[in-house]
């Protein structure tokens, strides 16, 4: 195999090798150093020995994404304030063409991914998006084919009790957010709390580097009035419907600030709301002004 050989093999797999890395980080930056990497050790191989490039590609991504996510668990207990995913565009990380690559995908899941140890979270994600068998998981993630079915069955269960399988389509989401937005904007305090569930929950994410929650905000009554305390303060320049990890969410320009606000929505109720005011996380694909 020539060398333009192996990087039209690495090149055809890329999309697929970053959305793999991405799940397993929540961080795009994160997740192109993995991919980069791999390849450099790719670069570095016999490939004519390698009989499936493909699944010895997903071990190396894998492989290197766990050891940065175990470093970057350290860091994240000393972040400043809630730590969220990076948002992306659905079009950055590789193909969706099931549920199972969506719903991984979707920055709920993301969210909730972050309860789970690196080893659960490796197993979840390489078994539940790309069906990987058992065995090919266990050498992966170094542990027995029995302990990878209970991971997966654990991190499956922990995973399920916030997020609902059956969303919305992608135009009832939007129109939630907007009507969502416009009794925000319009001060209507009942209309705002009825879109609400009782456990509703908020999170803002400003890195430390501009003005956000230090904690998440729960309750249905404590989200709409800080929702709308936030509205009443700063108000809201200019608004358009994103994509954000597959599903419809908000760049808003507010206070002279941007930020991308996505919600979790289940039973028809939101959730979660979650609100990236960190600069350094919406350079990727969402505009820095109006």
């Amino acid at each position: 195999m020539t060398r333009n050989d192996a990087t039209v093999d690495f090149e055809t797999y890329r999309p697929m090798l970053l959305g793999l890395a991405y799940r397993l980080l929540g961080s795009m930056w994160d997740a192109e150093d993995v991919v980069q990497e791999a390849w450099l050790r790719w670069s570095d191989t016999d490939q004519a020995a390698v009989k499936e490039p493909r699944a010895f590609l997903v071990t190396i991504v894998s492989r290197l994404a766990l050891d940065q996510l175990r470093s970057a668990r350290v860091k994240r207990e000393a972040y400043t304030g809630p730590w969220l995913p990076e948002p992306v565009s659905a079009s950055e990380v590789g193909p969706l063409d099931t549920a199972e690559l969506r719903d991984t995908l979707s920055y709920a899941t993301l969210h909730l991914m972050e309860r789970l140890s690196p080893p659960e979270r490796a197993v979840f994600v390489l078994r539940e998006a790309f069906d990987l068998p058992y065995d090919e998981i266990a050498s992966i993630v170094d542990a027995s084919v029995a302990n990878c079915r209970q991971m997966h069955h654990r991190a499956s269960v922990r995973l399920a009790q916030g997020r609902d399988r059956f969303q919305p389509s992608p135009e009832d989401h939007a129109r939630l957010l907007l009507r969502f937005l416009d009794a925000a904007q319009g001060g209507d305090l009942a209309a705002l709390t009825s879109m609400l569930s009782d456990d509703v929950a908020a999170w803002t994410d400003g890195g430390g580097k501009v003005r956000a929650a230090l904690h998440p905000i729960e309750g249905r009554e404590k989200v709409a009035a800080f929702i709308a305390g936030l509205i009443r303060r700063y108000g809201v320049e200019e608004t358009r419907i994103v994509d954000v990890n597959g599903a419809p969410g908000l760049w808003i320009m507010a206070g002279g600030q941007p930020q991308v606000a996505t919600v979790a929505i289940r039973n028809g109720l939101i959730r979660g709301i979650y609100a990236m005011r960190n600069p350094d996380k919406l350079g990727r694909g969402f505009p820095q002004e109006g």
